[in-house]
């Protein structure tokens, strides 16, 4: 295996506070709140970089204003769908009271506050509903599932993520109907109709897991600043160094990394027929996960998207938090346990009996840590001969065999 580093383009926002305390005085809030005001934030559950700081930083600048805000966990049927597992789920990522310097309240009551013109009932948290204003933040990037002008960020938040277990549900079953982006959009308009949001704050990083730019807009502009996020986040989501493999070790997989544990577009495998088509490339013969990462609590939907996975893996699984969100999303195909060995050095040798007659030394193996961080990859020496015309690659540690520890498993990356 040769460790490589890729270079990615590198836009990175320095002063994280100063942009954020910049383009919410620009906002003109002052005219919108009254002081003792209450304000809901809503986080997701995604492990975006330098989360606790955008989030301190925007309770602070509200607090100055007089308000009193509070963390909602904005996150559908994540953390088992229950409030205490949405809070923990939370808490993993960096957003605890001490840190943010605000409560947090989470729950999984909802009221209704209308239905689309597709007649699909909407359903807002309610202690946000309950809230004097809401303000919504999210990580702005590409959808696991479906492509459009917007994705993943803070329409999906408000629908998806506002919508706790009970709006993830109806939604994801209207969406087998209607389809991602109406249902989508159609919700978040009912729940900007509904609250006074006091402004979207989207987040877009760069391929080394920095912050590269955050926007913020008020309530009527969010579409459109979304859409023009999503823009800067497609030219910027890094990608595998090569196009194809026989086999892609992914060491972790978990739902702080993506919806689907691991990023359907960076191995090109989404594994939904009913919802959408496979992307053309990457082409991944076989796919390998390792392990499930503690900030999941147990959640491993996506698992079945790979073809292997180890008995550690399994091991962590919680199925009630696997089955809940599976069922909420209505994609029995993300559950689906693959086929398990007992370690990683088993489960290689496993991968590399099913991809075909290919001489060990021509293996096209890649290996990361997970899809979040793929600036740096082993690759193996199957690759070698194509690495001169790579200007794009810098070798990190030259060739040297795939190592493991004593329990089989291959050393941390």
């Amino acid at each position: 295996m040769i460790r490589i580093r890729q270079k990615f383009k590198t836009p990175r926002l320095d002063d994280i506070p100063h942009e954020i305390k910049s383009q919410m005085k620009r906002l003109g809030l002052g005219k919108k709140v009254a002081s003792g005001q209450t304000v809901a934030v809503a986080c997701s559950s995604r492990g975006i970089v330098n989360y606790s700081t955008i989030v301190k930083t925007v309770v602070s600048s509200l607090k100055q204003m007089g308000l009193a805000p509070f963390i909602v966990p904005a996150m559908g049927s994540h953390g088992a769908a229950t409030a205490p597992g949405q809070q923990r789920v939370i808490e993993h990522l960096g957003i605890t009271e001490k840190e943010i310097g605000a409560p947090i309240r989470s729950s999984l009551d909802v009221v209704q506050i209308g239905e689309t013109k597709e007649h699909i009932p909407v359903y807002l948290d309610k202690l946000a509903a309950q809230a004097d204003h809401l303000v919504l933040v999210n990580r702005i990037k590409e959808h696991t599932e479906f492509e459009h002008e917007f994705e993943s960020g803070l329409l999906k938040l408000m629908a998806i993520g506002l919508g706790k277990q009970k709006g993830a549900a109806t939604y994801h079953e209207a969406m087998l109907t209607y389809g991602y982006p109406r249902v989508i959009l159609n919700v978040a308009r009912k729940v900007l109709q509904y609250s006074n949001v006091l402004f979207g704050l989207g987040v877009v990083e760069n391929g080394y897991n920095q912050t590269a730019a955050i926007g913020i807009c008020p309530p009527e502009n969010i579409k459109e600043m979304e859409t023009d996020l999503l823009r800067t986040a497609k030219k910027l989501a890094p990608s595998l160094p090569f196009d194809r493999a026989d086999i892609l070790i992914i060491d972790e997989m978990g739902k702080e990394i993506s919806g689907t544990g691991f990023d359907t577009k960076v191995v090109g495998r989404i594994g939904l027929p009913l919802v959408t088509r496979e992307p053309e490339s990457p082409r991944i013969k076989r796919i390998l996960v390792c392990d499930l990462t503690a900030r999941s609590e147990g959640n491993a939907v996506g698992v079945g998207i790979a073809d292997l996975i180890t008995q550690r893996l399994l091991d962590k699984i919680d199925m009630d938090a696997l089955n809940i969100n599976t069922i909420t999303g209505v994609c029995p195909e993300m559950g689906k346990i693959p086929l398990t060995l007992k370690n990683d050095r088993e489960a290689i040798r496993t991968a590399i009996k099913c991809v075909g007659l290919i001489p060990l030394e021509q293996l096209k193996i890649m290996r990361v840590k997970n899809t979040s961080f793929i600036s740096d990859v082993d690759i193996s020496q199957g690759y070698e001969n194509e690495l001169p015309q790579r200007s794009d690659l810098t070798i990190v540690e030259e060739k040297k065999p795939m190592t493991f520890d004593p329990s089989g498993n291959l050393e941390p990356f």
